[in-house]
């Protein structure tokens, strides 16, 4: 199974409970998981998937606890080409800044050279009131990639 570190982005609260959920689900299916609430490259496991579980926040941001991981890639501009990851964005459709946040993050990733190894999801509250469903459906439905 794989080693996947999930990667927190939230404000509120609501993306540490999706991200936690597909933890628990995960763990279930005997992949290896570390969650990170204040994420840090250098404490990320080498050879591990990045799944990133986030929030937009304010203006189209990055919450403040992955901001700082954002700010380190993105001054580095290290070599991902080795990384794959994932990203599960959540947001509110009735701002015209949704999931911007995560997609900054996905942009960056590329940027970088590291691949999305599936297509991400953005979960609109609007739409999608309990998100941890909608993450939880998603992945089970791409797992094989893992």
């Amino acid at each position: 199974m794989s080693k996947i570190d999930i990667i927190v982005g939230t404000t509120l609260g609501n993306a540490e409970y999706v991200a936690d959920e597909i933890a628990s689900e995960l763990t279930a299916l005997g992949h290896e998981i570390q969650l990170h609430l204040t994420p840090n490259r250098t404490e990320l496991t080498q050879d591990s998937l990045w799944f990133i579980v986030s929030s937009t926040h304010g203006a189209g941001d990055l919450p403040d606890n992955i901001q700082p991981f954002f700010n380190e890639i993105e001054q580095n501009q290290p070599d991902l080409s080795h990384k794959k990851f994932i990203i599960c964005a959540i947001g509110d459709s009735s701002y015209d800044t949704f999931c911007h946040g995560p997609t900054k993050l996905e942009c960056l990733l590329e940027h970088c050279s590291a691949k999305a190894c599936v297509d991400k999801i953005e979960i609109d509250v609007q739409r999608d009131p309990i998100p941890e469903k909608a993450a939880l459906s998603w992945i089970l439905k791409r797992q094989d990639r893992l």
